[in-house]
């Protein structure tokens, strides 16, 4: 890949991600951490974008959380490296995960309201979400057989 092929790869993804309302730092990091070969130092990731330590750090703690980058301690030393995780499937997880965490929370309002519309309008939100988890599920099932 091409220095230049190599810089739109990683902006491309870093817009990918602010579309998801993650910072875009965030996603330049995870951008540069999918194309990099092995795990990295956090200095070598905020020389090569150009960003502070405390934002790779800020970036890399993000994409830890949504299971898309692992952050792999050095013994005796306070230097972590980093890497992306595998792809798509621990985003997934993670994704489900969160949808699990808000129907509970939707089905506790659900007790808050009388019969009707808001009524109607949280069963709705929760089948939304509860069919966005089990046919995601069903997808990473296909993906791992």
């Amino acid at each position: 890949m091409s220095a230049a092929g190599r810089r739109a790869f990683i902006t491309s993804v870093g817009d990918l991600l602010a579309s998801w309302n993650l910072p875009h730092a965030t996603g330049r990091v995870y951008g540069l951490l999918l194309v990099t070969e092995e795990a990295t130092s956090l200095d070598v990731i905020a020389a090569e974008l150009q960003l502070s330590k405390g934002a790779v750090s800020t970036a890399v703690r993000q994409l830890d959380s949504w299971g898309l980058a692992k952050v792999i301690p050095q013994p005796g030393s306070r230097r972590l490296l980093v890497e992306a995780t595998g792809g798509i499937e621990s985003l997934l997880e993670a994704s489900h995960a969160r949808a699990r965490t808000l129907i509970a929370a939707l089905r506790d309002g659900e007790a808050l309201v009388n019969p009707g519309p808001a009524q109607d309008r949280l069963r709705d939100v929760i089948g939304l979400f509860a069919g966005y988890v089990d046919v995601g599920s069903q997808m990473l099932e296909r993906y791992r057989s």
